[in-house]
């Protein structure tokens, strides 16, 4: 496949991606902002970080990161822990009920999406399935490599 068409495919895979979950947020009629859920997204995936870092990954300022952990540490979603290479600082991490508000939210999300899916074939479902392994696979891969990447600085 040439270049520029995979440059397009995948173009259009972000953006089809981003509307749908845009349309399930829409549909389950939840209010928390959507930084808040990319938020713990990142803390369960990644594991706790510095407030800096958790901006940085979650694409969000400092200042609006410190709001969003403060009411995340309101509602016992996350928890703030000594960072052991700083006394001066602290890590963010997601705690048990964080994690299982995080769930029921993906839970929500693709409940709403069930209706708009439920008429296709088994092979539509099955490269829905590909296209997951795929691309989780190459997500997990450029994560790793931007980690080894960091570690060798």
């Amino acid at each position: 496949m040439p270049d520029n068409e995979l440059h397009e495919i995948l173009g259009d895979l972000v953006v089809a991606s981003h509307r749908l979950a845009r349309l399930a947020a829409r549909v389950t009629g939840n209010t928390e902002s959507p930084a808040t859920w990319r938020t713990l997204s990142v803390l369960q995936t990644s594991g706790a970080m510095r407030l800096g870092e958790l901006a940085a990954n979650s694409r969000v300022s400092q200042p609006t990161m410190t709001k969003i952990v403060r009411n995340l540490v309101e509602a016992e979603w996350v928890k703030r822990i000594a960072d052991t290479d700083d006394a001066r600082a602290w890590q963010i991490a997601i705690t048990p009920k964080g994690a299982a508000a995080l769930k029921a939210w993906r839970d929500q999300l693709s409940a709403a999406l069930v209706p708009l899916f439920a008429d296709l074939g088994d092979d539509e479902v099955e490269a829905l399935r590909s296209a997951v392994r795929i691309i989780g696979s190459r997500v997990d891969l450029s994560a790793a490599a931007t980690e080894a990447l960091a570690g060798a600085r």
